[in-house]
């Protein structure tokens, strides 16, 4: 699960939220704002039985996945556009 921030000028945080136990083991979110580099935003528990990890993105298509542990690859399901590179979200300067 995604949920977006808009924050003062173009950028926004974006926090990436998944289940705390679904799956089981470390998950990073991996993409184009870091390089597709495993570890560097690595989802963390939180009290709520989530965990979530918080990135701050500018403007422009980004694409993204989630990296668990043994390399298994996976998409967020509740991403509206998938495609063969994986999750794509869009930061628009002009969205709410």
């Amino acid at each position: 699960m995604l949920r977006s921030t808009r924050l003062f000028g173009p950028k926004r945080r974006v926090t990436f939220s998944l289940p705390l136990d679904q799956p089981r083991g470390p998950v990073s979110v991996v993409g184009t704002f870091n390089d597709w580099t495993p570890g560097v935003h690595e989802l963390v528990p939180r009290r709520d039985g989530t965990r979530t990890v918080t990135v701050i993105l500018p403007p422009g298509t980004h694409r993204f996945r989630y990296l668990g542990d043994g390399g298994h690859w996976f998409d967020d399901s509740d991403v509206p556009h998938v495609d063969h590179h994986g999750c794509v979200i869009t930061i628009d300067t002009t969205d709410g």
